[in-house]
């Protein structure tokens, strides 16, 4: 037993200085003895990842991960994840997440039966636990000019280029809980950040779930992302900004009432053209302008009350706020229980979201409207009627949930 003891010894200090003469991020083992004195010792399991990656990194089925810092991908490199493992990050907050840099690629492929699921290690989670998923392309944003780039807000990684058709990887059936950590009132997590993600990344089947801040944020890119569910966030479902034009295809967005709050939640969609962090940079300019169908969204009433009955005024729940001249199509919508539907912010300047309407630009075709008291509120400076912006009120079926949601989601 003992020779056995001080080979383990040897071989794990090999391991170690192997880890530390290269530019690869150390791997913590946390090795635990199950033996009990007889037999064979167990295989170790449980692996603590953090650090930056500077080859491919394969998890296997068979291991327990935590990731216990940041984790982030390097340029040339691919994280793979295998269907049906649960990753747990440490409840640490905002300095726990993972970033896929620009070139970098992640494959994370689950299926109905058996989705990736990113969530905290707390045996009582809450949402902002920890931080969440990044990843950053190649593909235009418009707070840059020409083959310029920005910088992330959190990991402070460069994003953005001329590269439409940018590929990050691919996410299928990957559910994230409780992100969101915040590390400032300037910088927060989402619970997937695409950062100048490119069109050829394939995102299909996400959920997020349980966060403190956005669900989904896109930050310019061209990226499609379809069969999404975002279910009780505490800021807004989803997120867009810095000339986003990609295709948003088959959502579920449900709010949830917090007992202690006015609402748990913000926007189900806010709707930036362009970051006023930075301005509209582009040469030429062009604003978010995404393609948005088939969308369920449900709120907690129109009523617009506090847990106990006090009323908090009219109209100050909103479930699409369309802002900074942003464009979009909206294409059959269903919106459940709110004081206002789209809420449309601007000016005749630098924030044209009015003239996007009037050009057609800015427009929902086939919508229905339940417990909504305001469908349009107009604070854009341009003028224009209900039915400038909005055709086929009452046609609208929203997503099909119940069929494509089954199995791989919570909280519905």
């Amino acid at each position: 037993m003992r020779n056995n003891l001080l080979l383990s010894l040897v071989a794990l200090t090999l391991i170690f200085t192997s880890c530390a003469n290269d530019d690869t991020a150390d791997i913590v083992l946390n090795v635990t003895n199950n033996n009990a004195g007889g037999g064979n010792p167990t295989t170790p399991t449980d692996v603590f990842l953090s650090g930056t990656y500077t080859s491919d990194l394969t998890l296997d089925a068979n291991t327990n991960y935590k990731v216990n810092g940041s984790l982030v991908m390097a340029s040339g490199t691919t994280l793979t994840i295998p269907a049906g493992m649960t990753l747990e990050a440490l409840a640490a907050g905002s300095d726990v997440y993972i970033a896929i840099s620009q070139g970098a690629k992640i494959v994370a492929e689950g299926t109905a039966d058996n989705p990736i699921v990113f969530t905290s290690d707390s045996s009582t989670p809450e949402a902002g636990d920890w931080g969440g998923l990044i990843i950053l392309g190649k593909a235009p944003i418009n707070s840059v000019s020409g083959t310029a780039t920005s910088t992330s807000e959190i990991a402070g990684l460069p994003y953005g280029g001329n590269d439409p058709s940018d590929d990050s990887g691919s996410l299928r059936y990957v559910r994230i809980e409780y992100s969101g950590g915040s590390a400032d009132g300037q910088s927060e997590n989402n619970g997937l950040s695409f950062y100048g993600v490119g069109n050829e990344t394939d995102i299909d089947y996400v959920q997020i779930y349980e966060g403190k801040d956005d669900g989904l944020e896109f930050f310019g890119g061209t990226v499609n992302v379809s069969h999404i569910s975002v279910i009780n966030l505490q800021d807004d479902s989803i997120d867009w900004t810095e000339g986003f034009s990609g295709s948003i295809t088959d959502v579920y967005v449900q709010h949830i009432q917090n007992p202690t709050e006015i609402f748990n939640s913000d926007k189900a969609f806010e709707c930036d053209g362009y970051n006023d962090d930075f301005g509209n940079n582009s040469s030429p300019i062009f604003f978010s302008s995404p393609t948005v169908t088939n969308v369920t969204i449900i709120g907690v009433g129109s009523t617009n009350v506090y847990q106990d009955g006090s009323d908090v005024g009219a109209g100050k729940y909103e479930a699409i706020r369309l802002r900074r001249g942003t464009e979009a199509i909206f294409t059959n919508i269903s919106i459940t229980g709110f004081g206002e539907a789209f809420d449309l912010d601007g000016n005749d300047t630098s924030d044209p979201t009015g003239a996007a309407v009037i050009a057609d630009k800015l427009q929902v075709n086939d919508v229905t409207f339940t417990d909504v008291t305001t469908k349009l509120k107009n604070d854009t400076g341009e003028t224009f009627t209900e039915a400038d912006f909005i055709s086929g009120d009452g046609n609208g079926t929203g997503t099909d949930y119940a069929t494509w949601g089954a199995g791989w989601t919570v909280g519905n």
